[in-house]
């Protein structure tokens, strides 16, 4: 890709990632529904999971909290449910856990500009990251944005 064209999809991406963050909450109370428009395959949807969660393991550690997740019955929610389980997470979706060891995680799946934009996020973290679809599933186009917050509530 020339460097003229990659820039301003760079910077597009970014614009849209902190876009995107700014919608983090409802009344400051929790996270966005979980949606995935984007028409995936099985197989992209599979990809796009796995290696996102691997990120999230990278971000969080391995298998150690129990994942509150509300899956949109989409491919990707159950993809994501499968790659959670698949790296040892414990994972809630019809009902509601509380605790220390417990992180609600949503997500949002989008087209953008003719690729994949897909975020993560919990109260205290945002992984967001874009794909590109091919005949194997989907492949990473774009470097991952990790934004944290303080996890304290406002004053």
């Amino acid at each position: 890709m020339h460097r003229s064209i990659f820039l301003p999809r760079l910077v597009a991406f970014f614009l849209c990632a902190a876009l995107l963050a700014g919608c983090q909450t409802l009344g400051g109370a929790g996270l966005v529904a979980s949606s995935a428009t984007a028409q995936l395959t099985p197989e992209a949807a599979s990809s796009i999971a796995g290696d996102m969660v691997g990120r999230f393991a990278e971000q969080v550690g391995p298998g150690t909290t129990t994942i509150q997740l509300e899956p949109d019955g989409s491919i990707f929610g159950a993809a994501l449910e499968s790659s959670l389980k698949g790296w040892g997470y414990a994972v809630a979706t019809d009902q509601v856990t509380e605790g220390a060891n417990t992180v609600g995680l949503a997500y949002v799946v989008d087209a953008f500009e003719g690729s994949i934009l897909v975020r993560l996020s919990t109260q205290t973290l945002d992984l967001t990251r874009m794909y590109q679809l091919g005949g194997e599933g989907a492949t990473p186009v774009s470097p991952l944005s990790i934004m944290q917050r303080d996890a304290r509530e406002p004053s």
